[in-house]
């Protein structure tokens, strides 16, 4: 029976949209991340980020080459290769983002992140944050929030990193007379965009690509601006998968954001 069970699941998996894949997947590695987590415990913060980034990844990589076989992967925890750039479909994931979180007792500031880029644009993706058990897709998309005529003329707020916050973006913050809001990583922070607890993200200290395309994805699918620090695009599949900048906002903000980044030297 259990056999059956797995043949089962196995092909309704295979029947899913991309859009339904990407959160099952999200969900179900930040599951193995939670249960790691548990029965590791936290004495050994290296150990436990070194574990949940081959856990996640393990299992990630063995779900889609299950279910989308022929489909290429470019994952932060696997080596990269050339065969990805002329593939159509390319699976964008990072099994943990913010792996320092992630080994830090009582903090929910990570995130799995599982997206398909397809022909040209993002087709799918999802951002499954474990501890707070909630993941967020491209379908059902969430819709961005209206603010309150008395959060419009509040100060905006900018997500930044926690840890080391760039020092050009307290200059925009200064310039705006913008919030900082510290919080872990980059799919959180964009996720705090969709769920309308911040007004934007900027980041331009250097990322990939795998950093940002399921929260960027998502962002887009909910009505979000999403672009890089210039206004132009957000580009992925490149043969190059370091992502240098970006900015992700609602879209009522994005022009005094880019003109005020403009100003900046980065």
């Amino acid at each position: 029976m259990t056999n059956d069970r797995t043949a089962d699941d196995a092909g309704t998996r295979a029947a899913m949209t991309d859009d339904e894949l990407c959160a099952d997947l999200a969900r179900r590695a930040g599951h193995v991340l939670l249960e790691l987590r548990e029965r590791t415990g936290f004495s050994d913060p290296a150990a436990l980020r070194t574990a949940g980034d081959r856990a996640s990844q393990e299992f990630l990589a063995a779900e889609l080459a299950a279910h989308r076989p022929d489909d290429a992967v470019l994952s932060e925890e696997a080596a990269d290769t050339a065969d990805r750039l002329g593939a159509s479909r390319v699976w964008i994931v990072d099994p943990l983002d913010g792996t320092r979180e992630y080994a830090e007792e009582g903090r929910d500031d990570w995130a799995v992140h599982v997206a398909l880029w397809q022909d040209g644009r993002l087709a799918a993706g999802a951002v499954a944050l474990p501890a707070r058990d909630r993941t967020l897709a491209t379908r059902p998309a969430l819709a961005l929030p209206v603010p309150s005529d008395t959060a419009a003329a509040a100060p905006l707020r900018i997500a930044v990193s926690r840890t080391r916050p760039p020092a050009s973006v307290a200059k925009l913050a200064a310039a705006l007379g913008a919030e900082m809001v510290p919080m872990g990583s980059a799919g959180v922070k964009i996720s705090a965009v969709v769920l309308g607890t911040v007004d934007a993200y900027v980041h331009g200290g250097g990322q990939y690509e795998w950093d940002s395309a399921a929260p960027v994805a998502v962002a887009l699918a909910a009505g979000a601006h999403a672009s890089r620090l210039d206004g132009s695009p957000l580009v992925y599949n490149r043969r190059d998968p370091r992502l240098p900048d970006l900015l992700v906002c609602r879209p009522g903000v994005a022009d005094t954001l880019l003109r005020e980044i403009a100003l900046l030297d980065w």
